[in-house]
């Protein structure tokens, strides 16, 4: 379980673009776009603390964009 979070997290935005890729197959299989990109969102979150993309909420000035 230890080896799998460390490649988690030194390999985090390869994991992202998988969970972006998958989230993209998903909502053009079933639908539920909305549904699909909360799933893939919290997912990315659970990824690591070396989250290196940003999710489709972009920040306002002054705040922090969500990982």
């Amino acid at each position: 379980m230890d080896k799998a979070k460390d490649l988690l997290n030194q390999h985090d935005d390869k994991v992202d673009q998988a969970l972006d890729k998958a989230g993209e197959a998903a909502k053009s299989r079933f639908g539920h776009d909305e549904q699909i990109d909360g799933l893939v969102d919290r997912a990315q979150d659970m990824t690591g603390t070396g989250d290196t993309t940003e999710t489709a909420g972009a920040a306002t000035e002054g705040e922090q964009p969500r990982r």
